[in-house]
């Protein structure tokens, strides 16, 4: 979307794609002192939380990101053909949980990447519930090498910020 000379929305360009899987936002009845990290209209949009994994070699820190997050962190050519982490890799995720109390752990627990819809049907069988998202996380992905000590501590730097 681009403005024109008066600030109004020029018709020859394209519009902006809509993401139907977000929280609807209606701006007028938004009260942006009672937003925190765990508010539905930020965590829809937004990661809260960051999480690095740091470790040895080949302890399933990527493996465990991709489980969590659907994502593949390791994407460059080099770092696919030697299969290790060089680079920082980043993914997001978002942690839902059932709104049916009856739902039983781990269960009621479940996580998808951050294109997921916040709610939908709860896939166990015969639930009535919907899973909810609760949380929705950041992922650091280090490299485990000592050798590249220097981009682990890098991607530490930005996991406390």
């Amino acid at each position: 979307m681009k403005l024109d000379k008066t600030n109004e929305v020029n018709e020859k360009d394209e519009e902006i794609p809509k993401q139907d899987w977000l929280l609807k936002q209606d701006l007028s009845n938004l009260d942006p002192s009672k937003l925190t990290p765990l508010t539905e209209e930020v965590i829809s949009r937004q990661a809260t939380i960051n999480i690095g994994t740091i470790g040895h070699v080949a302890h399933g820190k990527s493996t465990l990101v991709k489980a969590i997050s659907g994502v593949h962190t390791v994407k460059f050519k080099n770092e696919l053909e030697r299969n290790i982490t060089i680079k920082l890799g980043y993914a997001n995720a978002k942690i839902y949980r059932c709104s049916n109390p009856e739902c039983p752990r781990p269960h009621c627990y479940r996580s998808a990447g951050s294109s997921t819809p916040d709610r939908f049907k709860c896939e166990r069988p015969n639930c009535t519930g919907d899973y909810v998202c609760v949380r929705h996380v950041s992922f650091v992905d280090c490299p485990g090498h000592d050798i590249l000590m220097a981009t682990m501590l890098n991607g530490a730097a930005v996991m406390v910020c």
